[in-house]
């Protein structure tokens, strides 16, 4: 699931606090300037327990599409890319605010088959209909106002150890953006995909007994023989497997039956009432924010930055998830600029590598802390502003940001739009 739809323009007013004075100089991230489906074989049961209760009514759509109704060979893929948020002038410190430009990729290992991940995209929306959503279609809903991001999927039902699974055949380059961080950043099960091999969530992998590296029928139009890649939290609810491209049309996959929507800056619900005039009657639209689909077979885990915001401001007790997700979003967008900046600050939280040593967290507890992984800079981050007294807030508050970034108008932003996050999601 993902990072919040996140509000693009600070409201209108300035903080509370005045700009505290006397400010003892400290470790701290150190502000830089960036340069510029198939019909389910008979007689078989239809999903495995826990499978069958987490799909939505959505994925009921795409689980009675008929193969012989598919058109193989054909998918299409709609991505509008404007990452660049607006810029505003310099502060009383002299430094420009944080600008979009594009960063450097986050990882630097690349599997040689598929593209390294270079940014995060939270799907807010996902939806379906019987038979392939038009290209007009999509067009439309990519011009919604304030839509970000969209891309359009092949997906149906397959069989897969004598149970249905619900699949999405997909480019393994371009959709990893669209998974929760920590599946995002695995290159090795990316690049798996890009060799034609399966992926499924880990409650699929286990429920269906399946051994990575292990060759499986899956029944669609045709029965290909297919390796099992890996597995790893997919964030869409009912949604259980990935395929490539290819093996989606030897399959029969349905051509363009779902899509995802990217729309940072607008209610949810807002869009998928949009999302659903333009499809119709017919289709079907979820809010991927809705509590049900947020907690499906994670585990509790965190699968979206919403969620990592949330989850790490519990370290610090009277610090906000608002202040955490404001910083998020002026630093990197959430995950999308997290590339290297001029003064050499890394990462979705932007910390300088020193800095890191200090306030470093293994949040996702796997021997290491990486300035890269959102797991653990975001924790990181909450870290580095409790230490400054963020959990005391007023006053406090305003220093612990200031301290973040030198700069009044960087504390004043951060604040709006902390405001913001808490009017939108309260």
């Amino acid at each position: 699931m993902a990072p919040p739809s996140a509000p693009r323009a600070a409201a209108d007013g300035a903080p509370d606090a005045p700009a505290p004075a006397g400010r003892p100089p400290r470790q701290r991230p150190q502000k830089k300037k960036r340069q510029g489906r198939p019909v389910r074989a008979a007689g078989r049961d239809p999903a495995p327990g826990g499978l069958r209760r987490s799909l939505p009514l959505l994925i009921a759509t795409i689980a009675v599409l008929a193969v012989a109704s598919t058109s193989a060979g054909v998918y299409a893929a709609l991505t509008t890319d404007d990452s660049t948020p607006s810029a505003s002038s310099g502060g009383p410190h002299g430094d420009p605010p944080p600008s979009a430009g594009p960063g450097d990729p986050v990882k630097v290992v690349d599997g040689g088959q598929v593209a390294p991940l270079r940014r995060v995209v939270p799907p807010d929306v996902l939806a379906a209909e019987p038979g392939s959503i038009s290209a007009a279609k999509i067009a439309k809903i990519a011009k919604l106002t304030k839509v970000r991001d969209v891309v359009a999927v092949a997906g149906g039902a397959v069989q897969l150890q004598g149970r249905q699974v619900n699949a999405f055949a997909v480019d393994p380059s371009s959709f990893r953006s669209w998974t929760p961080p920590g599946t995002a950043k695995k290159t090795d099960l990316w690049a798996a995909l890009a060799a034609d091999r399966f992926v499924v969530s880990p409650e699929a992998a286990e429920q269906l007994q399946l051994t990575r590296g292990y060759e499986y029928p899956v029944v669609g139009r045709t029965i290909p023989k297919l390796t099992m890649g890996g597995s790893g939290e997919l964030g869409l609810p009912g949604i259980n497997m990935l395929v490539s491209k290819k093996s989606g049309t030897q399959m029969g996959l349905v051509p363009n039956v779902a899509l995802l929507v990217n729309a940072p800056g607008v209610s949810p619900a807002k869009v998928v009432r949009a999302v659903r005039k333009i499809l119709g009657a017919h289709s079907n639209v979820v809010n991927l924010h809705d509590a049900k689909y947020q907690s499906s077979g994670t585990g509790g885990k965190a699968t979206s930055y919403l969620d990592l915001y949330k989850q790490a401001a519990t370290g610090c007790p009277g610090l906000s998830w608002t202040v955490l997700a404001a910083i998020g979003q002026v630093e990197s967008d959430h995950g999308r600029n997290a590339g290297r900046s001029s003064a050499g600050a890394l990462g979705p939280m932007q910390f300088m590598p020193a800095t890191w040593k200090v306030y470093g967290v293994d949040g996702d507890r796997d021997g290491k802390a990486d300035i890269m992984n959102p797991y653990d800079a975001i924790p990181g981050a909450a870290k580095y502003l409790c230490a400054n007294g963020a959990g005391k807030g007023g006053q406090q508050l305003y220093q612990a940001v200031w301290h973040y970034n030198h700069a009044d108008w960087y504390v004043q932003k951060v604040l709006n739009l902390a405001r913001a996050y808490a009017a939108r999601y309260r």
